[in-house]
């Protein structure tokens, strides 16, 4: 393997956790709760939804992609512990990867923990009486979308933010040959 380019392995893993919680969100749209309005034999209103997998799918998919980060944030000691990145632009673009992923992340999750907790709330009953006005709350389109989208920015924030952070610390491992200094440092007699 070349000097600075990383570990193969943490790449893959990378790619492949992030691509289980994409697919992971995707599924959850497309199985998102859905609820219509069942009066029963009592003449009472409530919601009668269909099925609930795609909470699962929303956990699932936080936890895949909470996997994958703290993988990459565990081999790379987070940026802030370890060896020292070496000054440059691997350094600079390291460091804005880094932030960018995280943003990234922080939106993802949220979109993801987010969609599966309204996903897992239903409504029951809303009275005898006065139900002509009943709607079924359920989760709205896209949020699921939007935490996929979210997770596949992240991924590629991450493998960029790796490949530079194992380039700044190649660097940085390298001892430079300086020639002695020219400023004497004698003194007076």
């Amino acid at each position: 393997m070349g000097e600075g380019r990383g570990s193969t392995l943490v790449y893959i893993l990378v790619v492949v956790l992030s691509l289980v919680a994409f697919g992971f969100a995707i599924a959850a749209e497309r199985r998102r709760s859905i609820g219509r309005v069942v009066t029963d034999q009592y003449n009472a209103s409530y919601c009668a939804y269909n099925s609930d997998v795609a909470t699962g799918y929303g956990v699932g998919s936080f936890l895949f992609l909470l996997s994958s980060e703290s993988l990459l944030m565990g081999v790379t000691k987070c940026m802030c512990f370890g060896r020292a990145l070496a000054p440059g632009g691997n350094r600079a673009w390291s460091i804005i990867y880094f932030i960018s992923s995280w943003l990234t992340f922080l939106i993802a999750e949220a979109c993801l923990i987010a969609g599966a907790a309204k996903n897992a709330y239903h409504t029951k009953y809303r009275g005898m009486i006065y139900a002509q006005n009943l709607s079924c709350e359920t989760l709205r389109k896209g949020v699921f979308i939007a935490g996929a989208v979210f997770v596949v920015a992240s991924m590629i924030l991450n493998v960029y933010y790796y490949m530079n952070f194992t380039k700044a610390t190649a660097q940085a491992a390298r001892k430079t040959n300086r020639p002695n200094s020219t400023v004497g440092m004698t003194g007076y007699a």
